[in-house]
């Protein structure tokens, strides 16, 4: 064989080993290439989900005041929540005071409500956090009460050091509120029975399928009872008025800004505009200030998206009855204009 043969055969050998060790070099990498970017999509995907998401704030770099939006109803931040109308998200603002505590060129805090209410828990939370502000900070916090500013909307503005309400405003509603719903009566109509296997006779109160006993009702009395108490001390605290004052108009009843004021619950009525720029006057701050409001986009999309689908499919009677169980008739600690 001719030298320039086994010298083609030699080259044709390594060229085709060449080409063979690329193509499984690049099926390796490709792979882990694939893997990285599906890796990275499950994990913006996951944190989309994620009851945490959004929770930190990218602060302005200038002197600015921070917009809390207390729009909705109040209570846990969660996937679940996106399919309500609430834009309410306690963990980014739990976060963002928390941040504003260390932002020196933070100038103080606005508050913008319009809410009915909501849980017992958030709302004490984070007028709890709005407190903690102000000791650590000595910096002001201004409410605004927009369309409504009801029950635990106004426990939280209890932290606010001036109320501005719009003169369509509802607001008050202070109180406390359990619903329950029984149906017991649908369940025997259709020959269902719950049966309950409990610890004790109490265990299984509230049940939807069981009547109430008249110690189970003295039961949850006892718990919006105290509930109520801390509700009335809050108001007490935050409007500079007796406590027995406060208990003769906190019936739950919800009052007309023009009321409110004249109540001692509001300290202004006026637009939203006005309520800034008393703000800035008071607080002797340039004009050119920012309002500073953290993003909540993610939550507010999904929101939008997970609504329309649930427009788009059509519920049984069964999810219907579902809903008024369990919306109506949670059996939590509210403090809700319902």
């Amino acid at each position: 064989m001719k030298t320039k043969q086994i010298a083609g055969i030699i080259i044709s050998c390594v060229v085709i080993t060449a080409t063979g060790v690329t193509g499984i070099l690049s099926n390796i990498i490709g792979n882990k290439v694939i893997d990285a970017q599906n890796e990275a999509k499950r994990g913006i995907i996951s944190e989309m989900l994620s009851s945490k998401a959004g929770t930190k704030a990218s602060l302005p770099s200038d002197d600015f005041i921070g917009v809390i939006n207390i729009e909705g109803t109040i209570g846990a931040s969660s996937a679940v929540s996106w399919t309500s109308a609430s834009v309410y998200n306690h963990d980014l603002y739990m976060a963002y005071i928390g941040q504003m505590i260390e932002a020196d060129n933070n100038k103080g805090i606005f508050l913008y409500v319009d809410s009915p209410g909501g849980s017992v828990y958030e709302s004490d939370e984070l007028y709890l956090k709005l407190m903690e502000y102000k000791e650590k900070t000595g910096r002001p916090v201004w409410a605004y009460f927009a369309g409504q500013a009801c029950s635990g909307g106004y426990y939280i503005s209890m932290a606010a050091d001036k109320i501005y309400a719009n003169r369509n405003c509802w607001t008050g509603s202070i109180g406390v509120i359990i619903s329950l719903a029984n149906c017991k009566k649908l369940y025997d109509k259709l020959g269902i029975k719950e049966i309950d296997i409990t610890s004790g006779k109490n265990k299984s109160m509230g049940s939807a399928g069981l009547d109430i006993t008249d110690e189970q009702y003295k039961i949850f009395q006892g718990l919006v009872d105290e509930a109520y108490d801390q509700f009335i001390d809050i108001v007490s605290k935050g409007r500079g008025m007796d406590e027995e004052a406060v208990r003769e108009i906190s019936d739950g009843r919800i009052y007309s800004a023009k009321q409110a004021l004249e109540n001692g619950l509001v300290d202004e009525m006026g637009l939203l505009e006005e309520a800034k720029a008393d703000f800035i006057a008071a607080g002797g701050f340039p004009e050119s200030i920012k309002f500073f409001e953290p993003d909540n986009t993610i939550k507010g999309f999904m929101g939008t998206l997970f609504s329309a689908a649930e427009r788009i499919i059509p519920k049984s009677e069964m999810d219907l009855a579902e809903d008024i169980v369990e919306n109506k008739g949670r059996g939590v600690l509210m403090y809700y204009a319902g």
